[in-house]
């Protein structure tokens, strides 16, 4: 390739580079604070993020379905279909965040974790 060829092409690829600029920051449609408390009040959160899906919940792509499937509604996640043992242990569950831009809060008292995380469809699973 002729010296003329090599530098039209390096031209012609930094010119693509410039005129589309680097890609922004992907910001995410949906972000929650979530959060379980028991009766003697041990707290644990997560961090919910979807859209695309991120943060240390230990089930966030399963969790992010649920809450796309309710269109963020809190209180018509899908419930699972699993056995939970019938040992009354209440625990405290909250969300505050925003789900496409609309903030959310929710709160709920679930008989036991099972319960919760089967009543939610994994979102309070952790």
């Amino acid at each position: 390739m002729s010296m003329f060829g090599a530098t039209s092409l390096a031209a012609c690829a930094v010119m693509a580079v410039c005129t589309t600029g680097p890609a922004g920051p992907v910001t995410p449609d949906s972000s929650f604070v979530l959060t379980l408390t028991d009766a003697r009040g041990g707290t644990t959160s997560v961090q919910l993020t979807c859209g695309p899906t991120q943060g240390n919940h230990p089930q966030g792509e399963a969790a992010c379905r649920s809450l796309e499937r309710a269109d963020g509604d809190f209180t018509r996640l899908p419930v699972k279909n699993q056995a939970c043992t019938m040992i009354y242990s209440p625990v405290l569950a909250t969300a505050s965040g925003n789900w496409h831009g609309t903030p959310v809060e929710f709160d709920t008292e679930y008989s036991n974790r099972c319960v919760a995380d089967t009543h939610s469809g994994g979102v309070f699973s952790f």
